[in-house]
């Protein structure tokens, strides 16, 4: 039997849900990096709510502390020590025929979702219905989420943190190029 939740629940969970994704239509449109960067924390706040709202407040405050709050921060410093300029100088990523291949290609992830949704999950790929209390209770809520990401998937998230460093020191070595052709 599925559980009933209350409209009080139902009510703020779609709210949040319609708050993250028009604030994430409104990122992807704007024109401006720094305002497209403070609707992508809107967006960020809303994916919190709605994870306290699943039951994972953990991966809520990791949400606000890490992307809405760190890595933001980082995004905007990169932005305005690039100084992008007039907005007529990347005019020419903004013709029709890139919309056109972004409208295929966003159409073939959702083809591809749907195909996905429709197919039958082989019985080990499904997990038991209290998998996820037996792994809260034998781990505690922060051991769940540590425990794969510091045993199975260090290499990748370390390789995650040298890819941000070098992003950020090719954005610093950018910079220093532009403001030294200019004097």
């Amino acid at each position: 039997m599925e559980p009933h939740y209350p409209l009080f629940y139902v009510f703020h969970f779609y709210l949040f849900g319609v708050i993250a994704l028009a604030s994430a239509i409104t990122f992807v449109t704007r024109t401006s990096p720094v305002a497209a960067a403070l609707w992508l924390v809107n967006t960020m706040f809303s994916l919190a709510a709605l994870y306290v709202m699943l039951d994972a407040q953990f991966i809520g405050v990791i949400q606000v502390l890490l992307y809405a709050g760190a890595i933001m921060v980082v995004f905007l410093f990169v932005v305005m020590l690039l100084n992008l300029g007039h907005p007529s100088e990347i005019a020419d990523m903004r013709g029709k025929w890139w919309k056109l291949a972004a409208g295929l290609i966003g159409l073939g992830l959702l083809s591809e979702i749907m195909v996905i949704l429709r197919a039958k999950l082989p019985q080990q790929l499904i997990m038991p219905r209290d998998f996820s209390d037996q792994q809260v209770e034998k781990l505690n809520v922060v051991g769940v989420i540590a425990d794969p990401l510091f045993k199975d998937f260090l290499l990748a998230f370390e390789l995650t943190s040298v890819l941000l460093l070098v992003a950020i020191a090719g954005a610093v070595v950018l910079a220093r190029g532009r403001s030294a052709g200019a004097r």
